[in-house]
């Protein structure tokens, strides 16, 4: 039985599929019945690494999404329009989806879905987080017997890569993002990446799959790293942490009803903890459940050889469904229910405020007697619990003081942060991060 596949655009990742797909030596025995038969392109002349007949090539996309002989449609355009329309044509026309693209299934998932489920067909979106680490199949088939209560990574190579680069250096942010740019491995415009929106599309993916349930993209808390800097970098190493920008989905166990937070924002990740390890461009998600245990997924977070390997695995998987049951379309009475996705109500996710975690603070203060004292009684006098407070260092009158909390209520601390802008010994905190 041999699966014809479209494919919708030919980036970095699209001629790394097409690669695969055209190169089947010593490959999975299955890829010898998928043809790759349409290449939907902006533009038939551009120059690209791979030779392709040109009679797979088209910039006529609404066609592929309608041809009826196209069994599979991959679509690798990447953005939200017109990968959106043209997806939800070719689901309405029967076809089986893979995607890479996370933003759109984190805003339009629900949609897609529904309709994919309607006509019976899959949507399989492995590369959309982690690039060729495999974690979405394992979540919905080998950790589904499992209660998921924290999925937490660091899925962004971009951010990682500065991060890195930062520690190793003692190198400021500003400095360090400008050669990333140079080399490839930050986009001209790095806002999604450094400002933690790539990070929310991917863990607001991970959390519908750990806690089955629908979640608001704009309810998930997202922070950047451009205020990290080299003396927190540095103080953090002091104090036996390394600094990364985490995307975490976590599940209160504390009460009766879930209390499900996520968010993004970097992090103070003790040097004992497997994500610390983590450098470079790789990517790591680490879940917890039960009865597992503590599990981690490693590997190279993006790029074409690695993207493209998640993408033709979701195509076998699809191919291998339809080869078992023998209904290429109309698989609604027959649908693998580990393949499929079946959420129907949305997670009211707990807000900020009310997430219990500890703190590391930098506090620029007058150099007086009894200021750490005074610093200490307000935090006292908001439930703040302080593991320690330090002066690290003096500026003519000024000090540079450093706090690190116990595990306490965000709004709590907050609330007294703003009660010490009001302070004359306070001048400003510089720095304020979470801790893992």
């Amino acid at each position: 039985m041999a699966f014809k596949i479209g494919l919708l655009g030919l980036g970095t990742v699209g001629q790394g599929t097409a690669a695969i797909l055209l190169d089947r030596e010593g490959r999975h025995p299955l890829l010898k019945e998928i043809e790759l038969v349409r290449v939907g392109v902006r533009s038939l002349s551009k120059s690209r690494t791979i030779a392709l007949p040109e009679n797979l090539l088209t910039t006529d996309l609404e066609a592929i999404v309608t041809d009826p002989e196209i069994d599979i449609v991959v679509e690798l355009i990447g953005g939200v329009e017109p990968a959106r329309s043209l997806i939800l044509k070719a689901i309405d026309h029967g076809k089986h989806i893979v995607t890479a693209n996370k933003a759109l299934i984190s805003r339009h998932g629900a949609e897609i879905f529904s309709a994919a489920n309607q006509k019976g067909v899959y949507v399989l979106l492995e590369a959309a987080v982690g690039g060729g680490i495999p974690v979405i199949q394992p979540m919905k088939e080998c950790l589904g017997a499992n209660r998921i209560n924290t999925v937490m990574g660091i899925v962004n190579g971009t951010t990682n890569y500065i991060l890195t680069r930062m520690q190793a250096e003692a190198a400021n942010f500003d400095e360090v993002l400008q050669q990333a740019q140079e080399l490839g491995y930050a986009e001209a415009d790095p806002t999604a990446d450094v400002d933690g929106l790539d990070a929310a599309d991917k863990i607001a993916i991970l959390a519908s799959l750990a806690f089955g349930e629908r979640i608001k993209l704009e309810q998930v808390y997202c922070e950047g790293i451009r205020g990290i800097s080299a003396t927190d970098i540095d103080y953090a190493d002091r104090l036996g942490f390394t600094i990364k920008l985490l995307a975490i989905a976590s599940r209160s166990l504390e009460s009766d009803t879930d209390n499900i937070s996520v968010r993004v924002h970097p992090t103070l990740v003790p040097k004992l903890h497997p994500l610390a390890s983590i450098n470079g461009v790789n990517n790591a998600i680490f879940i917890e459940g039960e009865p597992i245990g503590q599990v981690m997924f490693f590997g190279p977070g993006a790029g074409a050889g690695p993207t493209a390997s998640a993408v033709v695995s979701d195509i076998l998987n699809i191919a291998g469904i339809i080869t078992t049951t023998n209904t290429p379309h109309g698989l609604a009475e027959s649908a693998h229910p580990l393949m499929t996705c079946t959420h129907q109500h949305y997670c009211e996710l707990a807000p900020i405020e009310e997430l219990i975690t500890r703190f590391y603070a930098r506090f620029i203060t007058r150099d007086l007697p009894g200021v750490i004292g005074k610093l200490g009684t307000c935090f006292g006098n908001h439930e703040v619990s302080i593991e320690s407070i330090v002066q690290i260092d003096t500026h003519g009158k000024q000090a540079e003081i450093v706090v690190v909390t116990h595990d306490v209520r965000e709004g709590n601390f907050r609330a007294a942060l703003d009660e010490l802008k009001h302070m004359d010994i306070v001048d400003r905190f510089p720095s304020l991060l979470r801790v893992l």
